[in-house]
């Protein structure tokens, strides 16, 4: 797809993200565009707060899909269909999921979800067509093996089945200014991020867990006539317990999102595709 069709992929994809939200059961949190306040945090303010994305000026989202989602994927270098449906998985569910995917169906290892020189050439052998059925199958099987998909599924089954829909026909016209005159725009948004939820229990475990037992072995300590510096030592290394726990729930919920989807298969080659 020509850089100048970005413009037409992110007016799609912004109609299903929709404005700002703060849904309970939406593991992105505060999201604002389809911005989390962990990217608006990244690329914008360290320090924002929820007021700080429903306040998102939506040319710094759309700095943010450029940089992150579409620029990171290469899709300027996918061919038209392709570069759409990997960009809006992309945004929905993270590019470490979605680049995974893109060089699974092309038969190429899932050890990073980077879109190299190799991947583009394994693309160009591969009906573009027959990608997007692969890419987007492959989507809507993991949403509904999400623990949120009865929350949110019917708004992201509708918007994977559009994606599908134009991908397809760019692919087939190739010209996007014909393609967007003769397919409707989507209706309505699906303002939530389809990724492995955080399991609230170990997160508390990992975490809460350590510092409260930190703190109430540090009040037997000093009713127990401890100096204070061994107080402060026994304190700290709870602490330090619970940051490395928080690092490694982290560390396994990105194991989750990148996992491989049971039953994809790598699309075939097509035999004489230029490569």
């Amino acid at each position: 797809m020509a850089k100048s069709t970005y413009d037409e992929a992110l007016r799609r994809l912004l109609v299903h993200e929709g404005g700002y939200t703060n849904h309970p059961s939406d593991p992105g949190g505060p999201t604002n565009f389809g911005i989390t306040i962990h990217d608006y945090r990244k690329y914008v303010k360290p320090n924002a707060s929820a007021a700080d994305v429903r306040a998102m000026k939506l040319d710094q989202a759309k700095a943010i899909y450029r940089i992150k989602y579409w620029d990171a994927q290469r899709c300027d270098e996918l061919p038209a269909g392709v570069d759409y449906s990997v960009f809006d998985y992309g945004v929905n569910s993270g590019i470490g999921r979605s680049g995974k995917v893109l060089r699974r169906v092309v038969g190429l290892p899932d050890n990073t979800s980077a879109v190299t020189d190799q991947v583009l050439e394994a693309v160009a052998k591969r009906d573009p067509r027959a990608l997007i059925i692969a890419i987007n199958d492959e989507r809507l099987r993991f949403l509904k093996s999400l623990k949120t998909w009865p929350v949110f599924g019917a708004g992201w089954g509708r918007r994977v089945a559009e994606v599908r829909t134009f991908s397809l026909k760019l692919a087939e016209h190739k010209v996007v200014a014909n393609v967007a005159a003769s397919h409707p725009m989507p209706m309505e948004a699906t303002p939530a991020k389809g990724v492995a939820p955080l399991p609230k229990g170990l997160q508390k475990v990992t975490t809460a867990t350590p510092v409260a037992t930190g703190g109430a072995t540090a009040a037997a300590l000093h009713e127990s006539g401890h100096d204070p510096w061994t107080i402060v030592a026994v304190a700290g290394g709870f602490v330090l317990i619970a940051g490395i726990g928080w690092i490694a729930f982290h560390w396994w919920q990105q194991r989750k999102q990148h996992a491989p989807t049971p039953g994809l298969v790598p699309v075939p080659a097509i035999p004489g595709r230029a490569s």
